[in-house]
Parts: C-alpha cells; sequence; structure tokens
C-alpha cells in the first residue's frame, strides 16, 4: 500500500486512480485531482510527505 502524497489516503498500488513519476520515484494517487494538484506543484507534496 502506499500513501497518496496529497490527500494523505492510504493506495492500493494495483489499484490507483492515477500514478505519477517524480524524480525517478513513482507516486500513486486515489483520485484523477490529486495527480493533478501533484503535478501542478511536486515539490510541496514530496517535502510534506518527507516531514511526516
Amino acid at each position: 500500500m502506499a500513501k497518496d502524497p496529497v490527500c494523505g489516503m492510504t493506495v492500493d498500488e494495483k489499484r490507483a486512480a492515477a500514478t505519477s513519476i517524480y524524480r525517478g520515484q513513482t507516486y500513486y494517487f486515489c483520485a484523477a485531482a490529486c495527480k493533478e494538484k501533484f503535478e501542478k506543484s511536486p515539490e510541496k507534496f514530496v517535502k510534506a510527505a518527507g516531514s511526516r
């Protein structure tokens, strides 16, 4: 299981609504809207996820 970096929801990698690769790492999203937010400002979400 992965964590959606935008909303924090737990996401099954095999059933993720969307994915995005940023700096060589794959991120999984519960919805396309979360992916869109992530792709507009990925550093904001990568840094936030790293500090949790």
